[in-house]
């Protein structure tokens, strides 16, 4: 019990640190800390990412950083895919599941290590191009568009996809798309990918529930170590948040991946 607990706990202060890693190292740590299979983490973990994730949005709302209708239209596509999601890990063996997961993992800590290095030459004269989605500074709300709403749609569907396959919250896919598709802050990027986090991951735990695949005697503990450390996470990220915190996440999901790999092969 204690052992769920402190995983939980370490899941919320990453999720609340990075916005992207706490659903995606929940089901490892759940896998290697309480023995269970990816099928069989992937909805504790959904769990304990969303309530976690509900927390933030709901700071996040009250400090006006939310981007509310973004985070329905990308939840409402990430909703419709996540059950299909939900269904082919119940179906799909744990070795591929397994290296399929350590795979994914592997991109995102490629992509979040190569965000925490200056940028280039080359991204600085192509970064002058506006994004499809771009915020209105004198209302305070995007500029909605055909091309913005169907950027925002398709990464709904992936991270939909990618939440109900293997257990995460979609963020390290919400991050870097609100990262290139719009123009939004880091705090509302964080806080609106948080939303949508919090609303696939718990339309999909409910499905999940509903099916009988969810072990509540593991998951209540796991997720209130996730709250507490999500609100400990909330109270710190600004003073620790920068290159150093994206590397060391990076090198702990490279880790983590090869860990799953090998595991996956001795098995």
């Amino acid at each position: 019990m204690i052992i769920v607990l402190l995983l939980g706990l370490t899941v919320g202060v990453i999720l609340a640190l990075t916005g992207a890693g706490g659903g995606i190292l929940a089901v490892p740590l759940l896998v290697f800390g309480a023995g269970l299979s990816m099928a069989e983490a992937g909805p504790i973990g959904l769990l304990a990412v969303g309530l976690a994730a509900t927390l933030g949005a709901v700071m996040g709302l009250k400090n006006g950083t939310v981007r509310y209708k973004a985070a329905l239209l990308i939840a409402a596509a990430g909703i419709i895919c996540s059950p299909l999601g939900l269904w082919l890990a119940q179906h799909t063996p744990n070795r591929p599941l397994t290296i399929l997961f350590a795979c994914v993992l592997m991109y995102v800590a490629f992509r979040v290590f190569k965000r925490s290095l200056p940028p280039s030459p080359t991204s600085k004269a192509t970064a002058t191009k506006p994004p499809p989605c771009v915020l209105d500074a004198q209302r305070g709300k995007l500029n909605w568009t055909a091309p913005c709403a169907w950027a925002l749609t398709v990464s709904g569907v992936v991270a939909g996809g990618l939440s109900g396959l293997l257990g995460v919250g979609g963020g390290f896919v919400m991050v870097p798309a609100l990262q290139r598709y719009t123009n939004l802050t880091a705090q509302s990027v964080l806080a609106t990918s948080l939303a949508v986090i919090a609303l696939v991951s718990i339309s999909g735990v409910a499905a999940s529930s509903a099916a009988g695949h969810l072990q509540w005697a593991i998951a209540l503990p796991f997720s209130i170590g996730a709250l507490f450390g999500m609100a400990c996470g909330r109270l710190i990220a600004a003073r620790l948040a920068g290159p150093h915190l994206q590397r060391g996440f990076a090198a702990v999901s490279m880790l983590v991946a090869v860990a799953l790999l090998v595991k996956s092969i001795g098995s």
